[in-house]
Order: C-alpha cells, then sequence, then structure tokens
C-alpha cells in the first residue's frame, strides 16, 4: 500500500511543504525562501526569520497540496523538523505539524535535521546498505555510518566550526555577498592555489575544525593589507577550498577504508559545492566507491528530504504526541 507522508521544514530561512510517496517519489515541492532579506544584514537574523515563517506558513502549505492536487485528509503521516536549528523558526514548524496532526488525526513524526539531509540522497537513488555519510552544512560537519534505514552512528564531527559557517565567515572578509559559501566556489573555480594555508586537525581521528583555518585567512589578508599588497580573490578562493577538500576527503576516505564500506553519500548545503563534489567523484572512482549526491535542489533546506527520512521513521514506529517541542541542538539517533 502507498504511504503519502506530508514533510515541514522550518529549521532556519526556508519554509518548505512536500508530499513523497513511499520514501522515494516526490509528489510536489514549495519552498519559501527568505535569502533576499537576511542578504543586507550578511546572514541570518533568527527573529524575522521566524516572523517570516509565521508569515508565510498557510500559504506555502497550501500551494504545495494544490499542486499535488491533494488534501490533508489523503496525507498518511506527517513528519516535521524538531530539531537541531533556530529555535523559533523550528517552532513554527512543529506547531504547524501539531495542528494538522490534532485536527486530521494523522501520525505525527518527529524527524531531525540531519537525517533528512542525508535522505535527500534517497530522493536521487534508493540508498545502499552499509554506508557512510559525509554531512557539510552551514551548522554541521558530520561523518555517519549507516548500516540499515534510520540506524545513525556518528564517527566524529566538527569540534568548533561547521564548514559552512567557515565558509560564510571567509566570504566576509572577502566582502563577498551573502550567502558568500556559492561565491567562493565559483572564484575558486578561476584561482589558483598561491597561499599557503593550514590543514586544520590533521589527524587520524574522524573530528574536524575550521576556526583555525578562519582565523588564518583572516590573518593573511590583515598581513598582506598592512604590506600594502592587494589580496587575490581568486587565489585565494582556490586556495581555501583546496584546504577544506583535503580535510575532508582524507577522513572521509578513511572512514571507508576502515569500515569496509563502498557507499558513500554527501548531504547538506555545502554538497552543493562543485569543487568538493568533483574531487570525491573522482577519488571515489578511483577507489571503486559507489558514491551519490544530492540534486542541487535537495542539497539546501527543503521539506522533501524530510518527507522521505519521515517515511522510514513511520516505518521505523516512531511517532511523536501533541507534547513535541523544537530544539536548537539535538544528538541524530
Amino acid at each position: 500500500m502507498d504511504i503519502y507522508i506530508l514533510g515541514i521544514e522550518s529549521s532556519c530561512d526556508e519554509t518548505s511543504f512536500s508530499i513523497v510517496k513511499n520514501g522515494v517519489q516526490e509528489i510536489s515541492t514549495v519552498i519559501s525562501t527568505q535569502i533576499d532579506i537576511h542578504k543586507e544584514y550578511g546572514g541570518v537574523v533568527p527573529e524575522i526569520a521566524s516572523r517570516a515563517h509565521i508569515k508565510n506558513i498557510t500559504f506555502v502549505l497550501e500551494e504545495c497540496l494544490e499542486r499535488a492536487n491533494m488534501k490533508v485528509e489523503d496525507i498518511d503521516a506527517i513528519a516535521v523538523t524538531y530539531g537541531p536549528g533556530l529555535i523559533g523558526s523550528l517552532l513554527v514548524g512543529v506547531e504547524c505539524a501539531k495542528t494538522l496532526s490534532f485536527l486530521y488525526k494523522k501520525p505525527l513524526i518527529p524527524v531531525h535535521h540531519i537525517a533528512g539531509h542525508i535522505y535527500a540522497n534517497n530522493l536521487v537513488k534508493r540508498l545502499e546498505f552499509p554506508l557512510i555519510s559525509l554531512v557539510i552544512s552551514g551548522g554541521h560537519t558530520e561523518l555517519i555510518y549507516m548500516e540499515k534505514d534510520y540506524s545513525f552512528k556518528k564517527l566524529g564531527s566538527t569540534l568548533d566550526d561547521a564548514v559552512g559557517e567557515c565558509y560564510d565567515k571567509v566570504a566576509k572578509v572577502l566582502d563577498l555577498e551573502y550567502p558568500g559559501g556559492p561565491k567562493i566556489d565559483k572564484l575558486a573555480d578561476r584561482g589558483k592555489i598561491t597561499y599557503n594555508l593550514p590543514i586544520p586537525l590533521n589527524d587520524d581521528t574522524y573530528n574536524f575544525s575550521f576556526s583555525g583555518l578562519k582565523s588564518a585567512v583572516i590573518n593573511l589578508c590583515h598581513n598582506e593589507e598592512q604590506r600594502g599588497k592587494t589580496i587575490n580573490k581568486e587565489d585565494l578562493a582556490a586556495s581555501f577550498q583546496d584546504v577544506v577538500i583535503k580535510s575532508l576527503t582524507k577522513k572521509t576516505m578513511h572512514a571507508l577504508k576502515e569500515y569496509n564500506v563502498k557507499n558513500l553519500i554527501l548531504a547538506g548545503g555545502v554538497a552543493a559545492n562543485s569543487g568538493i563534489r568533483e574531487s570525491f567523484r573522482k577519488l571515489c572512482e578511483e577507489n571503486s566507491i559507489n558514491y551519490t549526491f544530492p540534486d542541487i535542489k535537495y542539497a539546501t533546506d527543503n521539506a522533501a528530504m524530510i518527507a522521505s527520512a519521515g517515511y522510514y521513521a513511520y516505518l521505523d514506529g516512531r511517532r511523536a504526541d501533541l507534547t513535541l517541542n523544537a530544539t536548537s541542538s539535538d544528538e541524530l539517533k
């Protein structure tokens, strides 16, 4: 029997609803982005984000249902991101999900935001197990081992800044408009690796660190300015991205080898980065690793990934009642 999951995502600055069939087939997805709102502030302002979610959420829901030519009554369960994320933004989505669950007597499925990013790949190709997922986004840098659906073992994570956060902070140093990550990726493609930057936490653990790299870029720019020299933005972007790629690929490929895993997936907004994708593609092909990267539209925050993850959480028997609350930080389990 087919199962239709309505997904709700509002963990940061995207208000999104999606309907997914059997965890793999996207029926309709609507995303209302706030990038233009936050651009003038150089980053997401939590209070403004939550107010925008309140303003947009009912319209996004109605459009999603209309595109699918479905009603809430046709849905089997409601999956919602409960965390981690911006608490005010999360609360808007959680309260909407609880209201729909109560009014229409539908099961309520709590979904961890990272699980959603991982299952974005399921909308491209059915996940094959065992696998290792490298989760790279504005708030997360983690290596996750999965033996089967909805089984998560964290191998390592960032000890300070997430890789996406580091990209955005370096972009600010280079006076690039928010969001800076995609702009650094484009500059890096045109630049040469000429600046000497340290590879952070270059050890045999599965943990990451990017605050030192961010500081190294800031110090480099400051020192060059003091000497009266002009920074070549393309070359610095290429040098910075090269170090990021070396850090991510070394630890990920080490994990694949140690756990004897032949399946790799990338997840999270930074998985849209062309330089990172190309480097992993080459390494996987050289080492006979099956790889899946999310479609660009599924890499950043969206409700389709939440609905897909929600389907497998539903099969796993995970349910929440009307006491479900949002949380700004929570372990994936």
